[in-house]
């Protein structure tokens, strides 16, 4: 008798033992009795039937997926490599398990396809600029299919665009020619403004003649401090102009 209870103790230990189930703050439990879905548990201490009852773990945390290179050919029909990264996480444990047979596999296809699928309607130009307009398609679209799987799609990231060789020469001298282009406006921009600018002192020194004389003897001021040299220079007599009539009028 003693051995047959400590074997029915025995028993009933490791029955309890299988029939507690324990989960953390982000996981649930998605129970099946006898085939049918009963509803998701969790997270903390519950029981369920041994033999009767099959648990299914499944993660609330957010997945960060990494979405394999695409080989696409885009709308103005130049062949490149695109890949991303996807953000999503499980919203709804029952639809996770029941309507897809692996909810991890699918989104990645999905994501997959749609990349392919969304880089071919644009042109390079917009692929390369309007990353932010790309993610937000590629985002809207995949959450959009994923939600019957109750899957939540955060973001969706273009990360990587691998152009051909040819492609990056071609664009190399694109980008070197409007730096050239620019170069050459900044160059004549500055030219017209100095030339602006020698009028206008042309038209000052036009009416008002002693600024003339005033802009020569500044540049012998200039010349002297340069080098302790001898210069020899015609020096005009229209300098002396002003000092003759102011001579002539004390007389």
């Amino acid at each position: 008798m003693p051995s047959v209870a400590i074997t029915l103790l025995i028993l009933l230990i490791l029955f309890l033992a299988s029939a507690v189930r324990v989960l953390k703050e982000y996981e649930r439990g998605v129970i099946f009795r006898l085939g049918r879905s009963i509803g998701a548990k969790g997270p903390g201490l519950f029981f369920i039937i041994p033999i009767i009852d099959k648990m299914v773990r499944v993660s609330l945390r957010t997945v960060v997926m990494d979405v394999p290179p695409q080989d696409v050919i885009t709308k103005d029909n130049v062949s490149v490599q695109v890949n991303a990264v996807l953000y999503f996480r499980v919203v709804n444990p029952m639809k996770s398990i029941i309507e897809v047979e692996n909810f991890l596999y699918a989104t990645s296809q999905l994501a997959q396809t749609t990349l392919r699928s969304v880089v071919g309607q644009v042109e390079l130009d917009d692929l390369l600029m309007e990353r932010e307009k790309i993610n937000a398609q590629l985002q809207e679209i995949i959450d959009t299919h994923s939600d019957p799987w109750g899957v939540k799609v955060s973001m969706v990231e273009v990360k990587h665009i691998d152009l051909p060789v040819e492609m990056k020469r071609a664009m190399a001298k694109q980008a070197e020619a409007e730096r050239e282009r620019r170069a050459k406006i900044i160059a004549a921009e500055g030219e017209f403004q100095a030339a602006t600018q020698l009028t206008n002192a042309a038209k000052i020194i036009d009416q008002n003649p002693s600024a003339l004389q005033l802009r020569f003897l500044q540049t012998l001021v200039e010349i002297a401090a340069e080098k302790n040299s001898t210069t020899v220079f015609p020096v005009p007599i229209d300098l002396f102009a002003p000092f003759i009539k102011h001579l002539q009028k004390d007389k």
